[in-house]
């Protein structure tokens, strides 16, 4: 009866926890530890920030079945030997990552703590299918997104596991750090109390989310979620990138609402499968989440951080809808999902600045930050990703916000938004009074061009 230590990242959940639901099967004490690691210690300002409100839920739901959430700082490996000292645990387990710096991370745990002759053992959470389950006819992996939902549209998926009514508790606790301490939110500073408003956090809010989605919105999904001023996703993107909610939970919802006839719950599923995709191309290509994927581009003539995409930071391009989009994210922490296609392009073509600057701006401010996804969605808009856009694909900002939001519900409300003035840092200096320009910085038509010179002359260079 040697305790179990549970080490959790993103897997905030009761339910559908394979490691957790492992665990409690066994009846031994169960221990779950939360690392602020190596890892997670590189999150940025609004990620890290929205990591601390889920891990003060999750602790919560903990504390409901007879457990405690037990938090640490420091290496993952030195802080897991560490607990396996102080309490005799001689069993280590917790739930698959993909992206490279987790599963370098967890690789080295857990051929080291086999050393020592503790069992560490990892299972399959994150994601609806395995990345080394999904093959091409020949062997390989998927780099194209079509083909990979054909080939896994009807497949199996095991229905959730039920969430366990009680764990057993350890004789003796280990000691744990106090969330407060770890300042989770220092780097947010005055923007965490705007963005606090429109955050769903914990399971409990994710459930219900997807209750909402599937009984008033799915039917209706495929043509709204294009609709920048309308609420028309499911925004479980939040929940699944802490592991309040789980892929397979969201995959078969979306199916009821299929059998049940609701238009868009194919579309739905495919983005629950695309996400699937981008961690899959994580695994297989690490190289996806820090270089171009294809390394014909590596000699393109993008810039790197400059004033113009300062201004694209701060919502000052000129342009409305590129704005509005900016605008939006520092009140709520996330972004219209056409919309960051939107920002992404003028970002990547019209100011020909580097896809890896906009990858990283949004790795500090979005509270549904996911590595892979993330990074693959900067590939994509700029060119230079697997199944990407192609790059003399230019979104005209304009004539998109004249389709996607024709009564300018969406970025009036951004535009002429006082949460942002709340929310933005003071050095900034930037107010109602000081305006935005009159003019785009980069004009649509000049940025075009310019843009697509710089492509010919790449192909003929």
């Amino acid at each position: 009866m040697k305790p179990i230590i549970l080490w959790l990242r993103r897997d905030l959940r009761l339910t559908d926890n394979p490691a957790l639901d492992w665990a409690a099967q066994t009846g031994r004490p169960v221990i779950p530890v939360f690392i602020l690691d190596e890892v997670v210690e590189t999150w940025g300002a609004a990620p890290a920030w929205r990591l601390g409100l889920g891990l003060e839920s999750f602790g919560e739901a903990l504390e409901g079945i007879g457990a405690r959430l037990i938090l640490r700082r420091g290496k993952a490996l030195e802080v897991l030997q560490s607990l396996v000292d102080e309490t005799g645990a001689d069993t280590v387990i917790w739930n698959r990552l993909y992206v490279a710096d987790e599963r370098a991370r967890d690789t080295h745990v857990k051929e080291e703590l086999r050393d020592r002759g503790v069992v560490a053992r990892s299972f399959h959470a994150h994601v609806l299918f395995e990345p080394w389950t999904v093959e091409t006819g020949t062997g390989g992996f998927y780099k194209v997104y079509t083909p990979f939902w054909k080939n896994v549209r009807d497949r199996d998926v095991a229905a959730p596991l039920t969430a366990p009514s009680t764990l057993s508790a350890p004789t003796d606790w280990p000691g744990t750090d106090e969330l407060a301490d770890w300042a989770l939110a220092r780097a947010m500073r005055r923007g965490a109390d705007v963005v606090a408003r429109h955050v769903h956090v914990g399971e409990q809010a994710a459930q219900a989310r997807l209750g909402a989605f599937i009984a008033h919105r799915i039917d209706a999904y495929a043509e709204a979620r294009d609709q920048l001023a309308v609420d028309g996703t499911s925004g479980l993107s939040e929940n699944l990138t802490y592991g309040e909610i789980s892929a397979r939970t969201c995959w078969h919802a979306g199916q009821r609402a299929m059998q049940d006839g609701k238009q868009g719950a194919e579309t739905f599923l495919k983005e629950i499968v695309w996400r699937d995709f981008a961690h899959h191309l994580a695994y297989h290509t690490p190289e996806l989440m820090t270089e171009n994927w294809k390394s014909d581009w590596d000699g393109f003539p993008w810039r790197g951080d400059n004033a113009d995409a300062e201004a694209w930071r701060r919502g000052c391009t000129g342009l409305d809808v590129v704005d509005a989009a900016m605008r939006e994210v520092y009140v709520t922490g996330r972004m219209h999902n056409r919309a960051r296609m939107l920002a992404g392009s003028y970002l990547t073509k019209h100011l020909m600045t580097d896809w890896k600057v906009g990858r990283d701006w949004f790795a500090d401010i979005l509270v549904d930050w996911d590595p892979a996804s993330n990074a693959m969605g900067w590939q994509w808009v700029a060119g230079s990703g697997p199944d990407a856009s192609p790059f003399f694909r230019i979104f005209n900002p304009e004539t998109q916000a004249e389709k996607f939001d024709k009564a300018g519900h969406y970025r009036r409300r951004w535009l002429e938004s006082d949460e942002f003035y709340e929310a933005i840092p003071e050095s900034w200096e930037l107010s109602r009074a000081s305006g935005r320009p009159l003019q785009p910085i980069v004009g649509l038509s000049e940025g075009r061009t310019r843009a697509l010179d710089a492509y010919k002359q790449r192909d003929t260079g």
